[in-house]
């Protein structure tokens, strides 16, 4: 796993598989709630992706999912979008992410250390052991 700074979407443009950290819960219509940070955008960005990963967690439970026609993987960092992170639950996503056939870079943000509430420092230890030099970890660059 390496770290590098940049724009996920703009990987994602270039055809670039890209991992938007999510969680177990659903909303009265059984769509994913995605409602901040990079899952939010993906939900605007692919509309259709609540629905998909609804009926996901639904049928299969809070896993890793990929999803070929919009190059991403999904990737638990909660159990209920209300609560903080769960450093388990990201090392047990961390080990099916790890189990992917895709060829080529996958980027990632710093799961579970936004809305999530974890400490980048807590986390990266926990990718690390799981995640090969496949894996970019994207920063934001932050402009001043």
């Amino acid at each position: 796993m390496r770290e590098i700074i940049g724009d996920i979407w703009e990987f994602h443009k270039q055809g670039n598989w890209i991992v938007v950290p999510t969680n177990g819960s659903l909303n009265s219509k059984g769509e994913a709630i995605m409602g901040k940070g990079l899952a939010l955008e993906a939900k605007r960005r692919l509309p259709d992706l609540p629905q998909w990963l609804g009926l996901r967690i639904s049928t299969e439970g809070n896993s890793v999912f990929g999803n070929s026609k919009y190059h991403l993987f999904t990737f638990p960092t909660k159990h209920d979008w209300k609560k903080m992170a769960d450093l388990s639950l990201i090392k047990e996503s961390a080990k099916g992410l790890a189990f992917t056939r895709i060829a080529g870079t996958i980027y990632l943000p710093r799961v579970g250390c936004g809305n999530g509430g974890l400490n980048w420092e807590d986390v990266k230890p926990v990718l690390e052991k799981y995640l090969d030099d496949r894996f970019m970890v994207t920063v934001v660059e932050v402009r001043q």
